[in-house]
């Protein structure tokens, strides 16, 4: 069975305001004792959203590309998703109750996908320190945007 790693980020400019999400997926090695390696990252724009949606975005498309990894295998994979968002973390677990109705069509999306996937999904709170390279991800999609936005035309 494939482990995989996976750390999310999504944030948003204001809020709503420019948004933009980030994923890191990694993987152990064939050995147990091989550290931990990056296999695939993400990032892209979002428009304007809210942070929260952009938390969720991030997770979708991180188990979007799980999804197109594994479609050839017929093993189920097992999966930590790692967030420094509390709320996504603790709604994905079922332990809050998702309120804002802009954020339920995410999760049914996640939830579908959870099942196409299979296999163990377990989401974690982290701290933002140790997230890192998605958050980096997250802020190089935003500021590539802003920044080509902002860019007046040569005459």
């Amino acid at each position: 069975m494939s482990k995989y790693f996976v750390y999310c980020d999504g944030g948003a400019r204001g809020n709503p305001g420019p948004a933009g999400y980030g994923f890191v997926i990694k993987s152990k090695g064939k050995r147990a004792s091989s550290n931990l390696q990056t296999i695939v990252e993400g990032s892209g724009f979002l428009g304007t959203m809210t942070n929260n949606q952009a938390e969720y975005t991030a997770v979708l498309k991180a188990l979007q590309k799980i999804h197109s990894l594994t479609r050839q295998t017929a093993r189920c994979p097992e999966i930590d998703v790692f967030l420094d968002s509390k709320l996504i973390v603790e709604q994905m677990n079922g332990r809050y109750k998702i309120k804002n109705k802009g954020l339920k069509p995410f999760y049914w999306k996640i939830r579908d996908l959870m099942m196409e996937l299979g296999g163990k999904i377990v989401f974690s709170y982290i701290p933002r320190e140790k997230n890192k390279e998605a958050d980096r991800l997250v802020n190089l999609a935003i500021n590539e945007k802003l920044k080509t936005k902002n860019k007046k035309p040569k005459i």
